[in-house]
């Protein structure tokens, strides 16, 4: 089997699941988010020690989780946000008395505290974020005087969708047009085609996402179409932007995949790669058009 009949077999078998999933919302979300998260959270590790750095592997997955678990037990913004601020400050204390207890001067100490702790925002904060897109429908009232079972798959649809279509186009456009250019010391083969292809599959996502929701959820704070490929459109850069950090970071490392767990598409945080800045850019956005917030 070929390269890219296994990207589709994955394909084919992942969104699904991850849909259903999305539906059934609640402890199944959670664990699935958190499994997630620390499987990714394994692989920066691995990038990180590839880098020369050494964090602290264990911890940072167990701090992951305890991100995710935060967001379901406090899935609101203002009390997330404020029991999030209390963990990153109890936590890098323990990060940082792991480095007194187990680090000499030599074997780099700050750069164990450092990349600990950016672990954890790098991974853990945006998986975390797709419980609190989850749970924005119903908190909010978008749902209006009904709430539906589907309502959060609705809005993490949005990121997804947007995403998944824009690294699509992206790749297509590329492919056909493309010769580099965009970021050639970090990803020779990214190209200015593939950007613009990328930010139009994400804006074409954003306002197909909008007719399919705005029945569902009458009082969506995304008014227009205009307004929701805008979002779609910020959603395409933000993207582009998460997967050539990655690229830096694997260039780093030496290495063209994060991991091999998935068949055909590499690593965990090579599927990850855009949508943990897309996640929390979407989640901003729709705040920001909520006025309720």
């Amino acid at each position: 089997m070929n390269n890219l009949a296994k990207r589709w077999v994955v394909a084919g078998i992942g969104i699904p699941v991850v849909v259903y999933v999305l539906y059934l919302g609640g402890l199944t979300l959670s664990l699935l988010v958190a499994v997630i998260a620390v499987l990714g959270s394994r692989e920066y590790c691995s990038l990180a020690r590839e880098g020369g750095a050494s964090p602290f592997n264990w911890l940072v997955g167990i701090m992951v989780v305890c991100v995710v678990l935060l967001a379901a037990w406090r899935p609101m913004f203002l009390e997330f946000g404020v029991s999030m601020l209390g963990f990153l400050g109890l936590g890098s204390g323990v990060v940082m008395a792991f480095a007194l207890a187990r680090r000499s001067p030599r074997a780099k100490p700050l750069s164990a505290v450092a990349t600990t702790l950016f672990g954890v925002l790098y991974v853990g904060l945006p998986m975390a974020v797709i419980l609190l897109l989850h749970e924005l429908p119903n908190s909010r009232g978008w749902s209006g005087a009904s709430t539906i079972p589907s309502s959060g798959l609705l809005v993490v649809a949005l990121p997804l969708a947007a995403t998944w279509l824009g690294d699509a186009m992206a790749l297509f456009t590329g492919t056909a047009w493309g010769k580099g250019g965009l970021a050639p010391q970090i990803s020779p083969n990214k190209s200015w085609a593939g950007v613009w292809g990328g930010i139009g599959g994400a804006v074409l996502a954003a306002t197909v996402w909008y007719y399919v929701t705005v029945p569902w959820l009458p009082e969506l704070p995304v008014h227009s179409p205009i307004i929701a490929g805008s979002i779609g459109a910020v959603i395409g850069v933000t993207g582009i932007v998460g997967d050539l950090v990655e690229s830096l970071f694997k260039r780093e490392a030496g290495v063209k995949d994060s991991g091999g767990i998935l068949p055909g598409h590499g690593g965990i945080l090579d599927r990850l790669d855009s949508l943990l800045f897309t996640l929390p850019t979407t989640y901003i956005a729709l705040l920001m058009l909520d006025s309720s917030l």
